[in-house]
């Protein structure tokens, strides 16, 4: 983290004035007709108020609804290209606010400014590939049966749809719902979390001014039962694009097919690091390091399960250790910071619940998990990142998703073990696979059961590459990349006859 960028949060902070929002409808800010609000803080110090927002009801989201519905006549029409501008547009602006917007995040959200720069800068890129699709809305060309007649697929943009975005990552994800959908002529209603809708202010206000017409893309916030629900459940919502747990994803699904509304569901993981050889631990513990205490281990993409052959195990411990404590634990905008506070205190209990319940089944917490609580960590939800040793894979542990940053190592005799291990989760989100041998690459990525496979490095995925989990960590088209248009788009099949 830059000096100046950590100087830049700390003096916006100080000359920052809370304010009241109001959901953003077809195109204008207004207030919920429910007339309450609620507030939300800096997450590195409960006691500055950053903003206060609408707590909406259902009539709220039946006025953003309609709008989107309203505005899909027009904007479905408006050529592919144009639409692709106005995102190139709104990826540039992104780029442009990349420090405030920064500062917002990691305020509302925990994680520290370099994760959040980074955020902003990679949904930039994901909103700039998204313009790109727009120009490459393919159909095919098929021999007809009989000589006078053609036969073709188009592909037509379902209509509103529904993005409900998770606490985690609040401009990112939503950006990845979001611009997809314009791209293909969709309009949305758009959800943030409760926790973290700060940001999600400034994309609306950015969207407008890349030029995004009024009701093409809605914000309504409020709970997932005053909001969240009547979307999910409205009858001129065609599709939903969630991400969040497991257990929500299939709620919504079971609600989406009595209707048969399309979902696109992004859930949650219990992802693998299978070690079975190397030349350099240090080098191998990086990577997961990495990829398990970004974002403070609250990633569905989170490394959690070090699987590595026995032989190897002390190795590799020691090479993970070493990584733990070059860790430094702090607010965001301080220097030298790389691991920021949990979301909130119910998440950081939630996460030492988990450590006692490893520890009453036998594991062993061999570095951190400790609540820090002196000073100003006081003023948020801190605690050591915890690695945990003598993980057998029947413990909940090693089978439960924790969303926080904790690291377990399970041990295992032969490589057959190591990937029966690694598969024996209900989740098939990510995983990665570590080895030089050739032909042990080519056998993990063909019997890992996961949406992305990740060799000799960590869980980090691509602007342009298709995102997604397959058992409980998914359902429907994979986000990101060139699959959206299986979600956002429905086929339709023209005979010509001549």
């Amino acid at each position: 983290m830059t000096l100046a960028l950590s100087a830049g949060m700390v003096n916006w902070l100080e000359n920052h004035q809370p304010k009241t929002y109001g959901n953003y409808i077809n195109g204008e800010w207004v207030n919920s007709g429910s007339g309450e609000t609620y507030p939300i803080y800096n997450a590195a110090n409960r006691e500055r108020l950053l903003a206060t927002f609408q707590n909406s009801n259902k009539e709220d989201v039946n006025k953003a609804v309609e709008a989107a519905h309203i505005a899909f006549k027009n904007w479905s029409k408006l050529p592919g290209p144009d639409r692709g501008s106005i995102l190139f547009r709104f990826a540039d602006l992104l780029e442009q606010d990349t420090d405030e917007l920064a500062y917002m995040l990691s305020a509302e959200q925990g994680k520290i400014l370099d994760e959040s720069k980074g955020e902003v800068l990679r949904a930039a890129k994901e909103a700039r590939f998204c313009a790109g699709e727009a120009f490459r809305i393919e159909g095919n060309t098929l021999p007809g049966e009989r000589s006078n007649v053609w036969s073709s697929t188009v592909r037509s943009p379902i209509g509103v749809v529904a993005a409900i975005a998770p606490w985690n990552f609040p401009v990112v994800t939503p950006v990845r719902k979001i611009a997809p959908a314009l791209a293909y002529g969709c309009t949305v209603v758009y959800k943030p979390a409760s926790l973290t809708p700060w940001t999600s202010v400034r994309l609306m206000e950015l969207l407008a001014k890349a030029g995004v017409p009024d009701g093409v893309v809605n914000l309504v916030i409020g709970s997932g039962a005053n909001v969240g629900d009547p979307l999910v459940n409205h009858p001129l919502v065609r599709g939903i694009s969630f991400t969040g747990s497991s257990s929500l994803g299939i709620e919504i699904n079971q609600k989406a097919a009595g209707r048969l509304a399309k979902t696109q569901l992004e859930l949650g993981g219990k992802n693998p690091a299978v070690v079975l050889d190397f030349k350099d631990a240090d080098a191998i513990a990086n990577q997961i390091v990495s990829a398990a205490f970004a974002c403070s281990g609250q990633r569905c993409t989170s490394i959690s399960r070090v699987i590595v052959l026995k032989e190897k195990k002390q190795e590799v411990t020691e090479a993970l250790r070493r990584q733990l404590e070059n860790i430094r634990v702090g607010p965001s905008w301080e220097e030298g910071v790389t691991m920021g506070p949990l979301v909130n205190a119910s998440q950081l209990d939630s996460v030492q619940e988990y450590l006692k319940i490893g520890v009453a089944e036998g594991a062993r917490v061999l570095f951190g998990g400790e609540i820090l609580s002196e000073g100003h960590f006081s003023q948020g939800a801190y605690m050591k990142p915890a690695l945990l040793d003598q993980v057998t894979p029947d413990m909940r542990v090693a089978k439960e998703e924790i969303f926080g940053p904790v690291l377990t190592i399970i041990e295992v005799e032969n490589k057959e073990e190591a990937l029966q291990v690694a598969n024996n989760v209900e989740y098939g989100l990510a995983a990665s696979i570590f080895t030089d041998e050739f032909s042990t690459v080519y056998h993990f990525a063909d019997q890992l059961v996961a949406g992305m496979i990740h060799i000799n490095h960590g869980t980090a995925s691509a602007a342009h590459m298709p995102f997604g989990g397959v058992k409980q960590s998914g359902a429907g088209a994979f986000s990101i990349g060139h699959t959206n248009a299986e979600f956002f788009t429905e086929m339709k099949v023209v005979y010509f006859e001549y």
